[in-house]
Formats: C-alpha cells, sequence, structure tokens
C-alpha cells in the first residue's frame, strides 16, 4: 500500500516543505554571510511576502537597508525584495525551486539563489538569463546587491 504523505500546518501555511538539519544551517550560514553587508542591506530569513498577488516565504530576502521601527510590524511585505535565496529540501525537486525564480522574476526580483544542500553547490539565477552557473567552490558575487560570499563559508 503507498504511504501517503500528509502535509503540515507549517507547509501549509508557508507553501513549502519543513526544513531539516542541513537546510537550516545553509539557512543560518548564509545568513551570516549575507548580514556583513548589514550597512547597504537587510536581510530577513523566512518573511512572508505577497507578490504578484502570491504568497510566498523565501528563505532569505534581502533588500536595500529598510528602516526599523520596532513598534509597528509589517506581517507581509508587498514590495519584492532585490534578492531571494531558497534552499532545496529533501522532498522538494528543483523544477519546483525553478518556477517559484521565474514568479519571483515576473514580481521584480532581480536575483534568485537556489542553494542545494547535497551538492554542496548554489545556482544564482537572473531573469532573462537561461544559462546558470552552479558553484560549489570560490566565491559568488550576486548581480543585483555585490554581495561576495564564500562557497566554502557556507558548506563548511
Amino acid at each position: 500500500m503507498p504511504v501517503v504523505a500528509t502535509v503540515t500546518e507549517y507547509e501549509q501555511e508557508r507553501g513549502k516543505p519543513m526544513p531539516s538539519k542541513n537546510h537550516g544551517l545553509v539557512q543560518l550560514y548564509l545568513g551570516i554571510a549575507f548580514a556583513k553587508h548589514d550597512d547597504r542591506f537587510t536581510v530577513i530569513p523566512e518573511l512572508s511576502l505577497e507578490l504578484g498577488g502570491r504568497p510566498f516565504v523565501p528563505d532569505l530576502s534581502v533588500y536595500p537597508k529598510l528602516p526599523i521601527d520596532w513598534r509597528h510590524d509589517e506581517i507581509r511585505m508587498t514590495d519584492p525584495p532585490l534578492t531571494v535565496v531558497e534552499i532545496l529540501s529533501p522532498t522538494q525537486g528543483m523544477e519546483e525551486l525553478i518556477s517559484k525564480a521565474d514568479a519571483y522574476f515576473e514580481a521584480g526580483v532581480k536575483s534568485c539563489w537556489i542553494v542545494q544542500p547535497m551538492l554542496e553547490a548554489i545556482a544564482v539565477l537572473v531573469p532573462g538569463k537561461s544559462k546558470t552557473e552552479l558553484h560549489s567552490s570560490g566565491e559568488i558575487t550576486d548581480p543585483a546587491t555585490g554581495i561576495t560570499v564564500k562557497v566554502d563559508e557556507i558548506f563548511r
């Protein structure tokens, strides 16, 4: 008899699988790497977005420096970030994340990082460019922000 996967409330709310251990570590290490540039950018993990009438929750969203008002919060952002990061979970397929990247681009996002923990690799997608390089060593410079990240700082 086939096993039927049940979708948790977490997954329903966010529209994506529950993160794994490796997913969480990669998200943390990328957040640290991007946060080194917090004088120019605001990096927010698991931010609820409403882009082009569709809900999204990227693993990381990178905006130009945003003012912070601790007394007044925003539940869902409607302005597109410059860059989003999506980390492949063990139960996801690449096609799902490529489709998300296309939807992000239609909404005005300038670059999308797709991270594959099992391959220790990162692809940076940009709108209108069909060829994508997969980085498993060296440095990656995000075309939308100019932020440079060393791959070995992410996959320690």
